[in-house]
């Protein structure tokens, strides 16, 4: 593969998951000659012995836009997913200038003043606002069912997910629009995934025609575990 053909990739993952829900994708990037980098936020996954209540937004805001300022990654593709919206929509707001393109895959879209508690369904806000009170640093995970994941994957999946740091929900986001800013922005939907903030978001994308919109018949929410051809083909496309 050419030279001029090699694209970079940054990957940033949901709640309760970590850098290796994407090795599937990250593994066919990087056989097609690209650069891939699938950080993982503090607290969670191999980074899961930092849990504390002190994590906020912020911190994970700047374990993204540290990637790329310790990486020196320019004309980047970033790529988030779910909650990934949220620390995705902040960094961007520090290194727009060193990413060319956005894939939001069914993810939060934020808007400045916003609370990832806000947006979140009543039961996930009760059971955050109880863990806050109790003094808990994390939220276990739901069931791997709730996202409508393969059969075959879920124990690998359950066997992996760790608490979500409540800190992070408890956070209001500034933004001044870099989001928007971004030349190339393309939103992914999973509707066999019900989460009315992600339908809303796609359907705002879909009218907007600065935003490419895809949706995909087949995966649950984690579209990187259920269908890494699919993705890593949109991606290829997008980016």
């Amino acid at each position: 593969m050419a030279e001029t053909a090699r694209k970079t990739f940054v990957l940033v993952h949901g709640a309760w998951h970590g850098g290796w829900c994407w090795r599937r994708v990250a593994d066919r990037l990087d056989t097609k000659g690209h650069k891939v980098f699938t950080p993982t936020l503090t607290g969670l996954g191999e980074r899961s012995h930092l849990l504390s209540t002190a994590i906020d937004l912020n911190t994970h805001i700047t374990d993204v836009v540290n990637v790329f300022k310790w990486e020196d990654i320019r004309d980047a593709c970033l790529v988030v997913h779910s909650y990934g919206g949220w620390p995705g929509s902040g960094a961007i707001e520090q290194i727009g200038d060193r990413v060319s393109a956005i894939v939001w895959l069914d993810a939060f879209k934020p808007e400045n003043g916003e609370r990832p508690l806000d947006t979140a369904s009543s039961f996930a806000r009760d059971g955050v606002e109880a863990a806050v009170a109790r003094g808990e640093a994390g939220r276990p995970a739901p069931d791997v069912q709730a996202f409508g994941l393969n059969e075959a994957d879920r124990a690998w999946v359950t066997s992996k997910l760790t608490p979500q740091p409540t800190g992070v929900y408890l956070t209001k986001i500034k933004l001044t629009g870099a989001r928007e800013r971004v030349a190339k922005k393309t939103y992914i939907r999973a509707p066999k995934y019900p989460q009315p903030g992600f339908d809303k978001a796609y359907a705002d994308c879909k009218a907007d025609k600065t935003w490419q919109t895809f949706e995909t018949a087949t995966a649950g929410h984690d579209v990187m575990v259920d269908d890494p051809d699919w993705l890593t083909d949109i991606l290829l496309k997008v980016s």
